[in-house]
């Protein structure tokens, strides 16, 4: 089965047992948007929200880092998420953070995890039902069981990425804006500083989407990671700002039918704030 569904699918389901949908939506600047407030005004019947920035490492000092194991396995169980449970995604954005959530479960082993294609956005232009309300909130019990079986090949860290500065093992695909790779413009955190990973390439995630927010076509994207060096047999780590839209591109290399492939959790947040890695901004070369 496709990573990625249908609206048409996922009206079908509602209402299953052992079906839980999630809205993942998460803003860059939650002072002028609130995620949470969006949620309770519109969302998918019996869907739950997902907050990226609470599902996370509260002691990392970067920006909703992947909890452990254990940690996880608590979440899930709040959710009401077992092992056998099939959880979808979705974001109000159409496609933008709801794939960061699908990410955390594939890197904790759970395969029955999907993404709404087109997000909240095609699901209410296709006259598909909402209601309103808070999220309900649920206490982890003995009732619902959840075993976190993590995959190692899904992450990266930032000792993989310097290695990789000398193996050149693995492609680096970054997923922000040509504008920001390039060094053009300023990093939207204070203490970052701006250009790419050396060795790095520019897939922003906004060409692997339609404009309804829809994943293109298979042989489309295809072609966008052809152009970048990328093929079925290549090695491939994505990144981003800080880990959100790099899920969105490990995503349309799925898609695409490609292997899964690793995400640097820290992204650029993490490697632009250190001293002591290499940084190229090509508006400054």
């Amino acid at each position: 089965m496709s990573p990625v569904v249908t609206g048409k699918w996922l009206q079908a389901q509602l209402g299953s047992p052992d079906l839980v949908v999630l809205d993942a939506t998460w803003f860059l600047n939650p002072q002028q948007l609130s995620a949470r407030r969006r949620f309770t005004e519109a969302h998918i019947p019996g869907a739950q929200f997902f907050d990226i920035d609470h599902v996370c490492d509260a002691g990392s000092p970067l920006p909703h880092m992947a909890p452990g194991s254990a940690q996880f396995e608590l979440f899930a169980r709040e959710l009401g998420i077992s092992n056998d449970s099939r959880v979808v995604f979705y974001d109000q954005q159409g496609l933008f953070s709801a794939a960061r959530g699908w990410w955390l479960f594939k890197l904790f082993g759970h395969e029955n995890v999907y993404l709404l294609d087109g997000g909240l956005p095609k699901w209410r232009d296709a006259g598909c039902p909402l209601e309103d309300g808070a999220s309900p909130k649920f206490q982890a019990t003995g009732d619902v069981e959840y075993r976190a079986r993590i995959n190692p090949q899904r992450v990266r860290k930032i000792d993989d990425m310097l290695d990789n500065l000398v193996t050149r093992s693995e492609q680096v695909l970054d997923a922000r804006s040509l504008d920001r790779f390039s060094g053009k413009v300023p990093e939207p955190r204070a203490g970052v500083a701006s250009g790419h990973i050396p060795g790095s390439v520019s897939l922003p995630y906004t060409d692997v989407l339609n404009d309804d927010g829809t994943f293109r076509l298979v042989g489309e994207i295809r072609r966008l990671l052809a152009a970048r060096g990328v093929d079925s047999s290549s090695k491939v780590v994505t990144s981003c700002g800080t880990g959100v839209t790099a899920a969105v591109i490990a995503l349309a290399v799925e898609v695409a039918g490609y292997a899964p492939v690793g995400l640097y959790d820290g992204s650029w947040t993490e490697w632009g704030s250190r001293s002591d890695t290499p940084k190229v901004a090509l508006e400054q070369s």
